[in-house]
Parts: C-alpha cells; sequence; structure tokens
C-alpha cells in the first residue's frame, strides 16, 4: 500500500504498517511504503523521523501543506490509504472541553481527502468525539468570546470559562456527513467502531474511536478485527522485567531476562533502556504514595485522615477519585495518558514500588518496543507516548486494511 500519514505524532498508528510481527521480533513490513507523513510538533516530528528515516516527515501547520506540495510529493503513482488521528484534547472528557481550532482539525483531514482521493482512510480519535458538539459562545459587540471566572470549591483556584450560548451538531455526525459526499463525484462509505487495546494484546485498557472509510466507488466489504481470544495481559506480564527505580534515578541496563513472550517482543534486540528515570517528590506525595494500596486512590488515602491514621495536614483536596492511585498487578493497566509520571495523575503510581510510571513503562504498556526513540524533556517524551495509537492494535487493524485492498487488487488483476 502507498500510504500518507496525517497528524502522526512519534508514529504509534504508523507502526501498525511499517512493521509486523515474526516469532517474537518486529520485521519491516515490505507491501507498504509512505509518501510523507505530518506532524506539527517538532519534538515528535524528531522522534518519528528517528524511528522512520525512510519516511519523508513535513514538519508544519497541516493548514500550510497546500495541493501543489501534495501533488508534487504523489507523483504518478495513486495513493491507497490516508491514516491519522487529529489532535484529540478537546474531545478528551478528562478536563475542560473547548470547541476550538484543534477539535475543527478533521476539516484538514477532510481537504487532503479530497486532494489525495485514496482507496480508503483510517480516523482514529478518543471516545469523547461521539459525544461532543459544535458549540457556538457568547460574544460582545466587537465579535470577542464572552468569559465567565469559576472557582474550585476545595482549591479556591480561579479560572475562565467561555460562556455557551447554543449548540449545534455532534462534530461525529458532521464527520459522516462531510467524509461521505465530499463533492459529486467523490465520497466514502464510512464504518465506525469503539475498540480497546486490551482486546488486541495490548496491556492497557484505552479505547477509541475508530473510522474507517471506503470509496465509493470500490466493492469492498468491510469488517473491523475481532478481538484476541488470549487472556488479557496484566501490568505486571507487561513491566515486571524491567529494573527497579529509585527516586532520582534513571537506569538504562537490564538485570535480568525477560519473563514471557510479550517481554520478548517489547525488548527485541535491545541492549540498553532508555526514558527509564523517576523524579523527586515532597513530604506530602511520599506519605501518599506510601500509604496507598494495589486499586486504592485519593479517596482511600482520605479516609485514613478520617480515622486518624494519617496526619491532617496530607488531606488531598483536588483531583477525581482514581487520581494518586496505585495499579494492580495482576489486571491490564488503566488508560496512560500523558501524567503518566504524575502521582496525581489518573491511577499511575507503579503496582509495587512507591513512585509513579517512568516513561519507559507508559511505552511498555502502549506497547511500544524497548528500542523505540522518543525525543525531548520528559513532558516531551510523555506527551508522544500517551497521545500515540497502542503500535499492537494498529497492526491488528493495519493487517485487517491490506486483506481488503489485497482483494481489491486481486479482483482488478483478474478483471483487465
Amino acid at each position: 500500500m502507498r500510504i500518507i500519514d496525517l497528524f502522526s505524532g512519534a508514529g504509534g498508528l504508523t507502526f501498525g504498517f511499517y512493521y509486523r510481527i515474526k516469532g517474537t521480533r518486529f520485521v519491516r513490513n515490505r507491501k507498504n511504503s509512505f509518501v510523507f507523513a505530518n506532524e506539527f510538533d517538532s519534538h515528535a516530528a524528531k522522534a518519528f523521523s528517528a524511528n522512520y528515516p525512510d519516511i519523508k516527515m513535513l514538519n508544519q501547520d497541516i493548514k500550510t501543506l497546500d495541493a501543489d506540495r501534495i501533488t508534487e510529493l504523489i507523483g504518478k503513482e495513486p495513493v491507497d490509504l490516508i491514516i491519522g488521528g487529529p489532535p484529540c484534547q478537546s474531545f478528551s472528557t478528562v478536563g475542560q472541553r473547548v470547541y476550538d481550532d484543534k477539535a475543527m482539525m478533521y476539516e484538514q483531514y477532510l481537504r487532503i481527502l479530497s486532494i489525495v482521493r485514496p482507496k480508503m482512510f483510517l480516523f482514529e480519535n478518543v471516545k469523547g468525539i461521539l459525544s461532543m458538539r459544535e458549540t457556538f459562545y457568547k460574544t460582545d459587540k466587537e465579535g470577542n468570546i464572552i468569559y465567565k471566572k469559576t472557582k474550585n470549591a476545595e482549591t479556591g483556584r480561579e479560572r475562565k470559562k467561555p460562556i455557551v450560548d447554543h449548540y449545534g451538531e455532534y462534530i461525529i455526525e458532521i464527520i459522516k456527513e462531510k467524509f461521505s459526499k465530499i463533492d459529486n463525484e467523490l465520497g466514502y462509505t464510512i464504518f465506525t467502531e469503539i475498540l480497546n487495546a486490551v482486546d488486541f494484546g495490548v496491556p492497557e485498557n484505552r479505547e477509541r474511536v475508530f473510522i474507517v472509510g471506503i470509496r465509493n466507488d470500490l466493492e469492498i466489504t468491510w469488517k473491523y478485527p475481532e478481538p484476541l481470544t488470549t487472556d488479557k495481559i496484566s501490568i505486571k506480564d507487561a513491566i515486571s522485567d524491567l529494573p527497579s527505580v529509585g527516586e532520582g534515578e534513571e537506569i538504562t541496563e537490564y538485570d535480568q531476562n525477560p519473563n514471557n513472550d510479550y517481554q520478548r517482543l517489547m525488548r527485541s534486540n535491545s541492549q540498553k533502556i532508555t526514558c527509564h528515570f523517576c523524579g523527586t517528590y515532597g513530604d506530602k506525595i511520599r506519605t501518599v504514595i506510601k500509604n496507598v494500596k494495589q486499586g486504592q486512590g485519593k479517596d482511600d488515602f482520605n479516609k485514613l485522615i478520617e480515622k486518624g491514621i494519617v496526619d491532617k495536614k496530607y488531606k488531598l483536596t483536588s483531583g477525581f477519585s482514581n487520581t494518586y492511585g496505585r495499579l494492580i498487578e495482576n489486571q491490564p493497566c488503566t488508560t496512560i495518558t500523558n501524567n503518566m509520571t504524575t502521582p496525581s495523575g489518573l491511577r499511575c503510581i507503579h503496582y509495587e514500588q512507591n513512585r509513579a510510571l517512568t516513561p519507559r513503562e507508559g511505552a511498555r504498556i502502549q506497547s511500544f518496543p524497548d528500542w523505540f526513540i522518543f525525543d525531548g524533556e520528559k513532558a516531551n517524551i510523555t506527551t508522544q507516548i500517551g497521545n500515540a495509537v497502542p503500535p499492537l492494535l494498529a497492526i491488528r487493524i493495519a493487517q485487517q486494511i491490506e486483506k481488503v485492498l489485497d482483494g481489491v487488487e486481486n479482483y482488478g488483476r483478474k478483471h483487465q
């Protein structure tokens, strides 16, 4: 397949089309080639290029990628597939949802789709896109959005929030409508499904929306990949071979052999460990971590204060009930986020050690192999990991798309 990769990030979705699994190793999938990839964030783009040096990376705002440049890059051969997931922060149900420019980046995906006209496209985003609606904010006479100040009842912190005037259509319905009929000649049959990465060999409960589009002139039947019937992989299965890390430490050497096939696959031929480090904590965070057991979190810790077991000066006054949460060793991990290394994040305290996850552990849980390179400081690295499509899930989707498009090619050859 000839592929264009939009909003590529560090290349989690890319991985599924670039590699296949052979035994307990990832090997290059020579059936697929990439015309180009596009990513705005410079650190993610550098990471992408480090891992896929043979793919042309356009590190620029997608809005500046015009039709002439795209046509020049494509050349004479048609493109089979466009893949990509526009920024998802605006749709996320964690934190404040805002209908902003990022929420409308699907328009850029649509624009490039109308230029390239591939046989298929694959569009990925968070579940929150299903419940997000067009949001129209109140404005003043000059057209500026009007904000109101809100205060957190527990912390007293203030923040500005735009005042909503009214809501429009659901974003997912807009996408389906616009993508199904781009113009009088071009349109796509749309298939939407929520897939959980844990069902496809990833040790993480991570639900994402996948939209597959098939060009209307093609006789293609689409079906999403079936979940695996094997047992789910636990977080301990995924990361127990990685060395222990203390506060302020970074470990670069393995100290034991892999214990199972998942660990063998993740290590492959890696000789060193990167991004396996831990920050330092203050007295309050150390006290929280020390007292929170597997499966517990903020509310459980505060109950210890109510019972007089822990001093009231340590009371947690902000965060959701599953923040400051310790993971459960014999279960898959909860969804990895950009805050995986912060104990106050959504359940990211190591199941055994008194610290949050390291970036490398987060990458392992996402199913990135240990040799996969990330770029930048800690915040850049955790964003690249937390925003990614898990590679093992991407491989399963890629296999399904390859099968479908191979059928189209074989049909065409028989009727020439």
